[in-house]
């Protein structure tokens, strides 16, 4: 009782504020999970439960349990608003993290004019009936701050909700999901900054002007030193916590002390914290050091625990019963029709500018048209600030919901018997064909001592990754003196001048334990780790570094080695021959030579193995997978055809399988050979099997091992 006196909470307050923090959790959950099955998202649910538990429902049939659960007491609801807070801050450093600034910047003109039109007409309409609704929805602060706000919260579309709905109806990857999601992130990220300025205006006193030039000022700064000086920050912040530890958790708390400290600085400039929070969410998610791990562990605290209590919490405060006088229902059904019919056509409108067909105009103004929980956030916000009233807020709460639960069903009805285009069929395809695959890494590590091999890697790495990912050149020497400095400065330079397509950042490395290095970087989030090989005294006459870090990489690692007499990179290969195995490797080994084929203009050449003599009992020809090699063949080509290729399909018989793929590979002179690798690892040792040891020792030309970590 000493502890909870010093702090002026009672026993009996702290046994209401856990019990109703019981309520609202559960029945959340409850009612989120009944519209998941009724194929709404579960916002809708959860704040159904704020509206059952409120004055609504439970405050009508249970006055008395009511008033015990959710008592009109400063501190109870101080407490509880804490909570909510915390949960709508989580929420939009989510939803930052998971907003794609690559994609709006490689806004077509669709996309842009369907962002403008969705912006542009929504605002203009919620301005017009902000001036038109009556007093009686207005809240305390001035009629000016009201409108914008209204014209603010009638623009804004539910990111999370839209992307819901298209992953629901698998329209995420559609040209139309594209644009969609483009528009949507366009649409919030203007939203917030409007939202800023009108709850910057809303807290100073109606001087207009002044708060406004302070508002839009602070703003500006906040945003250029976000995504410049901020951007560098962060990395380096987000760097140094990977190097030092692997668990998510460490990583969780940094993320939120980022967005908590954008917060206070947003707050500090008379601007809200989770305007702060989401756009560091947003510097957070374009991170190359950004742990997707860590952003699932926020992502499922945020949606189990406190998203839930925020939206349940919102509900509460909507009392169904303000609505019911005619007056009120008519302006309802109003603000409801004109915030449709403006997302609607604006959107609509944009696309047809941008050149989209009808029907694709119409669905896009379906999808833009939910608003969910980002305009639960936006009436919360308003009407904590005062511009909103209870009865204001019921509405917008009540708009919400419905635009929402419109949006799935609409956009389904409009689609249905729509066929793709054969280019926007291709493009999915070949999307499909590499979610799989160890080229759908958008970052990848070449350490280098800038070698032959390492020219080779690096090309190989610029013609097979996606244009835009990341490659990192890694240079580690024993010696902090000039000279080694220079040596992998010139390293790096010679490198970098060959990739021509990817990012490229180098970083220098003074370690006497160069394997160490090399795998303290690689565990940094890369998907890939390319090594051009240095030949030494280890397994299959690898170094022991090399042997140390394939051993223990936690990336897939593409080694490099080049024969003396392989010819050059350029000009461009001519033939590649690859296996056909049936395994994750092999796979892996195919998407890399049909990909390097794709970009060199080579003919890919896929070899099964057939064990000789026939043994008896079951086919020889069929793998450890279980399939035969006529439809490992047949895989493989319709493998090259998803890369643009024809493949040359062989089957030969022999007691060694390398022994045959390069008998084959010298049989059609071809220039490179890429193989998989079932890697068998014991603490530093790696052995990569016989067939694998027998191509790096005897072929006479460029040899790409893939091997995937145990």
């Amino acid at each position: 009782m000493t502890v909870l006196a010093s702090v002026g909470l009672t026993s009996d307050q702290l046994l209401v504020f856990w019990s109703s923090l019981l309520a609202l959790l559960a029945v959340a959950h409850g009612l989120g999970a009944l519209a998941r099955r009724f194929g709404q998202p579960s916002v809708v649910g959860e704040l159904a439960a704020g509206i059952v538990l409120g004055p609504s429902l439970l405050g009508a049939v249970a006055p008395d349990v009511h008033a015990w659960l959710f008592p009109d007491e400063p501190v109870q609801r101080g407490l509880l608003l804490a909570v909510s807070w915390v949960g709508v801050t989580l929420l939009l450093i989510g939803t930052g993290l998971e907003t794609d600034l690559k994609l709006l910047r490689r806004l077509g003109r669709a996309s842009a004019a369907v962002a403008t039109g969705s912006l542009i007409v929504p605002l203009a309409g919620g301005a017009l009936l902000g001036w038109l609704l009556p007093p009686l929805f207005v809240g305390s602060g001035s009629r000016s701050s009201f409108v914008l706000f209204i014209a603010v919260a009638l623009s804004i579309s539910a990111l999370p909700v839209i992307a819901k709905v298209l992953y629901d109806l698998r329209l995420m990857r559609r040209d139309l999901g594209q644009i969609t999601i483009a528009a949507g992130m366009t649409n919030d990220l203007v939203g917030w900054v409007l939202l800023g300025v009108v709850a910057g205006l809303a807290t100073n006193d109606g001087s207009l002007l002044p708060a406004l030039a302070r508002s839009i000022g602070g703003l500006v700064v906040f945003l250029v030193l976000a995504f410049t000086v901020g951007r560098r920050a962060v990395d380096r912040l987000l760097r140094q916590v990977r190097e030092r530890s692997t668990r998510a958790s460490g990583m969780v708390a940094v993320v939120v002390v980022i967005a908590l400290a954008a917060g206070v600085l947003t707050q500090w400039l008379g601007v809200e914290a989770v305007l702060g929070a989401f756009i560091a969410g947003i510097v957070i998610g374009q991170s190359r050091y950004a742990d997707r791990h860590a952003q699932e562990v926020l992502e499922h605290v945020t949606q189990s625990v406190f998203a839930p209590i925020f939206f349940a919490l919102a509900g509460l405060s909507v009392d169904l019963s303000l609505l019911l006088t005619p007056a009120v229902a008519l302006w309802t059904v109003a603000l409801i029709a004109l915030a449709a019919a403006t997302k609607f056509a604006g959107a609509y409108v944009g696309g047809r500018v941008g050149g989209l067909s009808a029907t694709h105009a119409t669905a896009l103004g379906a999808a833009l048209n939910a608003r969910g929980a980002l305009e639960i956030v936006v009436a919360a916000i308003g009407l904590n600030l005062g511009v909103l009233n209870d009865t204001s807020y019921a509405a917008i709460v009540v708009m919400a919901l419905a635009t929402s639960m419109a949006a799935g069903p609409t956009l389904k009805a409009v689609l249905r018997g729509e066929r793709l285009d054969v280019s926007e069929s291709a493009r999915l395809a070949r999307e499909a064909l590499l979610a799989d695959s160890v080229l759908g890494a958008s970052s990848a590590l070449l350490p280098t001592r800038g070698g032959t091999n390492s020219i080779a890697a690096a090309r190989i790495l610029d013609a097979v990754l996606q244009p835009g990912s990341d490659i990192t050149l890694l240079t580690v020497h024993p010696s902090a003196g000039d000279a080694a400095g220079r040596r992998g400065a010139a390293a790096a330079g010679a490198l970098t001048s060959l990739i021509h397509d990817q990012k490229v950042t180098w970083f220098d490395r003074v370690d006497d334990a160069a394997a160490a290095a090399i795998l303290a970087e690689a565990r940094l989030g890369y998907g890939l780790m390319a090594l051009g090989m240095t030949h030494g005294a280890g397994g299959a006459g690898m170094s022991p570094t090399l042997e140390r870090v394939i051993a223990r990489s936690p990336v897939p690692v593409l080694v490099i080695s080049r024969s003396p007499d392989a010819v050059a990179m350029e000009p461009p290969i001519r033939h590649i021959a690859v296996p056909s195995t049936g395994t994750r490797s092999g796979r892996a080994a195919q998407d890399i030579a049909f990909a390097l084929a794709a970009r060199m203009g080579a003919q890919t050449h896929v070899v099964h193995v057939v064990a000789t003599p026939t043994p008896v009992g079951p086919d020889p020809s069929v793998g450890v997978s279980g399939i035969s090699g006529d439809e490992m063949l047949a895989r493989a080509a319709d493998i090259a055809a998803g890369f643009g290729q024809t493949a040359t399909l062989h089957r030969a018989h022999g007691t060694m399988p390398g022994l045959e793929l390069l008998r084959y590979a010298e049989r059609v002179d071809a220039d490179m050979v890429v193989a998989g690798v079932e890697l068998y690892t014991s603490g530093d040792r790696a052995f990569i099997g016989y067939d694998a040891e027998y191509l790096l020792k005897h072929a006479k030309r460029t040899v790409a091992l893939i091997l995937l970590p145990q």
